[in-house]
């Protein structure tokens, strides 16, 4: 699919990306499959899609700035793991073949899926959580292990990276959701950013969809909020759903 009809579902898609994430999450569900199916190969695809959508993260920590202000100086320690972690997951998904790279699309979008499909079960859990007592050093330097995995997962692949980071800063203690939100966009940038600035580096991603799919998910997060927001938060959460399931599914079948 090439032209304007091409350029035209890419802003689409990352227009959607946009208005998703700033009102539930999960916009890579809809712009990775959106890339596959108007004919990137999948590692590009996926490589364009973290590098046009990254610019959302920074819109979310600065949300959240006056949040971050109170934050336990110790969680800025999650930085190095998110760091390191989101550049080597960066450098497999380099080093892994687009063919082997193929058959592992459909299992991560429906891990995924799954993923965003556990948000508010996860979110029951980080409440129930919020009243046990801050854990001490064991539990801190477990944090810094399980997230250099998720980083590991974040520079790979990406998609439902908020809902695992949220629950890693549920299980160390944080019961704030304003600051949970904060950190957790300020790790996504790190993450997002190293793997990013190394996807350009390597010549991995697609000009001509970036620049289209940046300006859609910046329009999208802030004029298509409104129409997300109108739909309702359940509406949004089940078309994202929809889209990863038939996405995954498909892609299994082919």
């Amino acid at each position: 699919m090439v032209g304007a009809q091409h350029q035209l579902l890419a802003f689409g898609a990352a227009f959607l990306a946009g208005a998703i994430n700033s009102v539930a999450g999960g916009g890579t569900l809809v712009s990775f499959p959106a890339l596959i199916w108007l004919g990137l190969p999948s590692t590009i695809a996926n490589a364009t899609s973290t590098v046009a959508i990254w610019p959302g993260s920074l819109g979310g920590m600065l949300g959240f700035r006056r949040d971050l202000k109170a934050l336990d100086p110790r969680m800025y320690a999650l930085i190095v793991p998110s760091l390191v972690g989101g550049i080597t997951g960066a450098v497999l998904l380099r080093l892994t073949p687009t063919t082997v790279f193929d058959r592992l699309v459909p299992l991560l979008i429906l891990f995924a899926t799954c993923l965003f499909m556990a948000q508010d079960a996860v979110q029951r859990m980080l409440k129930i959580r919020s009243s046990a007592p801050r854990r001490g050093a064991r539990w801190f330097y477990g944090a810094l292990a399980f997230q250099l995995v998720v980083a590991l997962y974040g520079g790979y692949f990406g998609a439902g990276l908020g809902i695992m980071m949220l629950a890693a800063l549920g299980i160390i203690g944080l019961d704030d959701i304003h600051q949970m939100n904060g950190l957790k966009n300020l790790l996504a940038l790190c993450i997002n950013g190293v793997a990013a600035m190394y996807f350009v580096w390597k010549g991995m991603v697609y000009w001509p969809d970036v620049i289209l799919m940046a300006i859609g998910a910046i329009a999208g997060g802030v004029g298509g909020a409104g129409l997300a927001r109108r739909l309702g938060r359940v509406a949004v959460r089940r078309a994202v759903i929809a889209v990863g399931l038939l996405m995954g599914v498909k892609l299994m079948m082919k």
